[in-house]
C-alpha cells in the first residue's frame, strides 16, 4: 500500500488540471464540428441521411480516443502507470498494457463498423449485391479483425497465446459436454453464415409461427413476428429442423371452418364467397390480382370442412385479414342459421 503511494505521488496537480482543460477543449472541438457538420447538411438535404451519422460517429471516436491518448502523455512520467498488476513466469501485465490492449479491442470494433456502414454498404448497393450476402460478407469479416484484436491485444499485454490455447484445451476436455449445446449453436451459426440456408429479411415459418430474420449471431437467431414479437432461436435447430422459407411463396390468409352434416354444401361455399367479398372492401393488404380459393376438404364425425385461402400481401397483414374473415363468416352463417358441429371431449380413462 504504501509502495502505491509513493508511485502516485508523481502525480502533480498541474498535471490533473491540463489534462482536464485539454479534455474539455477535445469535447468543445467534437460540439463545434458537429455544428459545422449541421450547418452543411441544411444547405445540402442530400448528405443529411449519410454524411451527418458517419460524420458524428467518426467525431465521437476520435473525441473518445484522443481522450485516452491525453491521459497517456500527461500520465507517462508517473511510475503507477507501468507499474506491473500481475507478474508470473516473466510476465508483467500493467495499467499502462490494459489500456493499449482496451484501445486496440475497441478501436478494431469501431473501425470495421464503421467501414461496413458506410463503405462496404455503397459497395453492395452499387453490385447490387443481396442482403443476405452483404451481411455474411460483413459477419465475416467482423469476426475475422474482432479474433486477430484480441489475439494482438493479448500478444501486447505479454500473454503467449501457444499457453492460453492449451489452458482453453485443458478447460474444453473439463467442460465440454455441459457446454455441447452452445458449441453446437456456435458451429451452427458458421455454417448458417457459410450456407446461407437462412438469409436476413427472408421470411421463415418457424414452430407455426411467421417471421422475418432480423439477425444473425454465432449463438442464434433473431426473427421477428407480428404478433408474438421477437423470437431468438438457437442456430442449432435451423440445422436440425426442416424450416419452411415463405419469402418465395405467396402469403396467404387461412380459415378452416366446420359446419354440421345435413347443411347444404354448396350454400357454404357461397356464403364464403360473400364472406370474402365483404373484406375486401374494408380489409386493406389482400392482394386483388390473385385466385381466392375456397375447398371442401373432409368429412368429420358429424361435421364438414371447409378450407378458405386468400392472399394477402405480408405475413404482417396475415392473421388481421383472418381474424376479419371469421367475423365476417360468423355474422352469414348466423344470418342463414347455418349451425357449427359441437366439439366432443372424450372422458379420460
Amino acid at each position: 500500500m504504501e509502495e502505491w503511494i509513493s508511485h502516485l505521488k508523481g502525480i502533480t496537480a498541474g498535471n490533473v488540471v491540463t489534462f482536464f482543460i485539454e479534455a474539455g477543449l477535445v469535447l468543445i472541438g467534437n460540439w463545434c464540428l458537429k455544428g459545422l457538420a449541421r450547418l452543411l447538411a441544411l444547405k445540402k438535404p442530400a448528405l443529411k441521411s449519410r454524411f451527418l451519422p458517419a460524420v458524428g460517429s467518426l467525431l465521437n471516436w476520435i473525441t473518445f480516443y484522443g481522450i485516452i491518448l491525453l491521459f497517456l502523455v500527461h500520465f507517462s512520467t508517473t511510475k503507477w502507470l507501468f507499474e506491473p498488476l500481475y507478474s508470473k513466469d516473466g510476465i508483467k501485465v500493467s495499467t499502462f498494457l490494459i489500456i493499449v490492449a482496451f484501445m486496440i479491442v475497441t478501436l478494431a470494433s469501431r473501425v470495421i463498423k464503421l467501414f461496413t456502414k458506410y463503405v462496404l454498404s455503397n459497395l453492395y448497393e452499387h453490385y447490387n449485391v443481396d442482403k443476405g450476402l452483404s451481411y455474411t460478407i460483413n459477419q465475416i469479416i467482423y469476426y475475422t479483425v474482432m479474433i486477430s484484436a484480441l489475439a494482438f491485444s493479448f500478444t501486447i499485454v505479454g500473454i503467449n497465446l501457444t499457453a492460453l490455447g492449451a489452458i482453453f484445451g485443458v478447460l474444453g476436455i473439463g467442460i465440454g459436454f455441459g457446454m455441447r449445446n452452445i458449441a453446437g449453436n456456435f458451429v451452427s451459426g458458421i455454417i448458417i453464415l457459410f450456407e446461407r440456408p437462412i438469409e436476413v429479411g427472408e421470411v421463415i415459418e418457424v414452430d407455426g409461427k411467421i417471421g422475418r430474420v432480423e439477425k444473425i449471431r454465432l449463438r442464434s437467431t433473431l426473427v421477428r413476428t407480428a404478433k408474438e414479437g421477437t423470437l431468438i432461436i438457437p442456430n442449432q435447430y435451423f440445422i436440425e429442423t426442416i424450416i419452411k422459407n415463405r419469402t418465395g411463396a405467396e402469403m396467404r390468409a387461412e380459415v378452416k371452418v366446420s359446419v354440421s352434416q345435413g347443411v347444404d354444401s354448396k350454400l357454404v361455399h357461397r356464403l364464403l364467397e360473400d364472406a370474402v367479398d365483404q373484406i375486401k372492401e374494408n380489409c386493406e393488404g389482400i392482394l386483388k390480382s390473385s385466385q381466392l380459393e375456397i375447398r371442401f376438404v373432409n368429412f368429420r364425425n358429424s361435421a364438414m370442412d371447409f378450407y378458405v385461402e386468400l392472399p394477402v400481401v405480408n405475413f404482417e397483414i396475415k392473421e388481421k385479414v383472418e381474424s376479419e374473415l371469421r367475423h365476417s363468416i360468423s355474422r352469414l352463417f348466423d344470418e342463414h342459421q347455418i349451425s357449427m358441429p359441437p366439439i366432443v371431449t372424450y372422458p379420460e380413462k
